[in-house]
């Protein structure tokens, strides 16, 4: 994937919010929701697998990377950001995409599925949990009130906050203890995760931090019976931030849903095990009424 194929156009939001959205590919669409902290290229290899075949959309969460932030700082809701994914179908005139998001983008993309689930032709999610997000993190429990108090904590000195994770992300060895720590399989890609590390140092930290703040308050578990289009949940084996326990619940609540877990995967499967997810992903698309661009009908 080359960043010149990718076209980057600004537009306003429901709220007015200037926003950067990204296209690359031909087909039917596909539109992305990301990590926090991750953008587009995240998703770089299964965007090189199926872009000859698919379009893909995608864009930046409000106040992160080239998206302004909006003029209320409280609206950094994961409502907010549902709302943001239907504005990008809007501009882009997508009357129906599926949706796949990746940890935050998972809360995300389901939200989109309560706000206008007519725009919705299928879900994959992958590395995310409907709700209970702080509850699951590394599998404990207690940190679910642990964990709002030190980010409000965090969010007091944003100054200090920013220059710690910029000398962290910049390290060279930081992706290496990552991987000696089981935070990340061996087989990661390190030229992906090294320019998402890259970019991640210029983030505004309080607004990171106030937005992983509302993702602890959302839960779309209790309408997650009522999701009716085709979803496959991707979960990694050895994953420690969204474990593959809380990833099954959200597949069995969710009818008729598909699940993979990804052998010796963490929360990065997509760029530990392209080829397999590629494949998955692929299969999925193709079987559940989303096939690509030119195929058989």
């Amino acid at each position: 994937m080359r960043d010149a194929d990718v076209e980057e156009r600004r537009f306003p939001s429901f709220d007015g919010t200037c926003l950067s959205r990204h296209r690359l590919g031909q087909g039917p669409s596909i539109l992305l929701c990301n990590g926090l902290g991750g953008s587009y290229k995240a998703w770089a290899h299964q965007i090189d697998y199926l872009a000859d075949r698919y379009t893909f959309h995608s864009w930046d969460y409000r106040g992160l990377y080239a998206s302004a932030p909006p003029a209320d700082p409280d609206a950094l809701r994961v409502e907010d950001h549902a709302r943001d994914a239907i504005a990008v179908l809007d501009a882009t005139e997508q009357d129906r995409v599926v949706l796949a998001g990746w940890s935050m983008g998972v809360a995300v993309a389901l939200e989109v599925f309560r706000q206008a689930p007519e725009r919705v032709a299928g879900l994959v999610l992958m590395n995310g949990v409907a709700g209970g997000l702080f509850a699951g993190v590394l599998g404990r429990p207690a940190l679910a009130e642990l964990l709002p108090r030190a980010l409000r904590t965090l969010s007091l000195a944003p100054g200090i906050t920013e220059a710690l994770t910029r000398r962290i992300v910049r390290m060279p060895e930081t992706v290496q203890w990552a991987k000696r720590l089981g935070l990340a399989a061996g087989t990661l890609d390190e030229g992906v995760f090294g320019e998402l590390a890259a970019s991640f140092a210029d983030l505004d930290m309080q607004i990171y931090l106030r937005i992983l703040e509302r993702l602890g308050e959302y839960d779309a578990r209790p309408f997650l019976s009522e999701v009716d289009v085709p979803t496959l949940v991707v979960a990694g084996e050895r994953d420690r931030f969204t474990p593959r326990r809380a990833m099954r619940e959200m597949a069995e609540a969710i009818p008729g849903a598909e699940m993979m877990v990804v052998p010796g995967g963490t929360h990065y499967v997509a760029v530990e095990y392209p080829e397999l997810v590629n494949l998955r992903l692929e299969k999925f698309l193709r079987e559940r009424g989303w096939p690509p661009r030119g195929a058989a009908s």
